[in-house]
């Protein structure tokens, strides 16, 4: 197993045995390295072979807003990043990557908006219908964080 695929449960082991937290640090510098969210989301794109314009359409994100979200001057707010996940039609795990990558916290399934996201992402629900979903709930859509916060 390379370095960069160890588990987190393994690094969490490694990490609670240590002895001396620099040297963890020194000899798991490469795991903990996350990419800038922006080129993150640009290897997304040549991955899944689409462009950034087909994404914040898909996403629904202002033009601008999602241009400086790809072109990293403009870091995204967790519901930006999981509009994203919903454009990219990322299953939970990538979405759940993608919020690591934007040093955003992780979906929970306890948290009822969360439970809901989750389900949407699963089910490849566009942002429509998820919107339209998180309404029907009685909790605030994506992109109304100020109003969840």
């Amino acid at each position: 197993m390379s370095k960069s695929n160890i588990s987190t449960d393994t690094l969490l082991e490694r990490l609670f045995k240590t002895t001396s937290l620099d040297r963890f640090f020194r000899s798991h510098d490469e795991v903990q390295r996350l990419p800038a969210f922006n080129e993150y989301i640009n290897s997304l794109c040549e991955e899944k072979e689409v462009t950034a314009k087909e994404i914040i359409k898909k996403a629904d994100i202002e033009r601008t807003y999602g241009h400086q979200l790809f072109n990293g001057t403009r870091a995204p707010s967790r519901d930006k990043v999981l509009q994203l996940a919903i454009g990219f039609e990322l299953n939970y795990e990538q979405a759940q990557k993608l919020l690591l990558v934007a040093r955003k916290s992780a979906l929970h399934p306890k948290v009822k908006r969360d439970a809901a996201i989750i389900y949407a992402i699963e089910k490849k629900l566009d942002i429509v219908s998820v919107q339209a979903m998180l309404f029907d709930l009685g909790v605030p859509i994506l992109g109304k964080e100020r109003f969840y916060e």
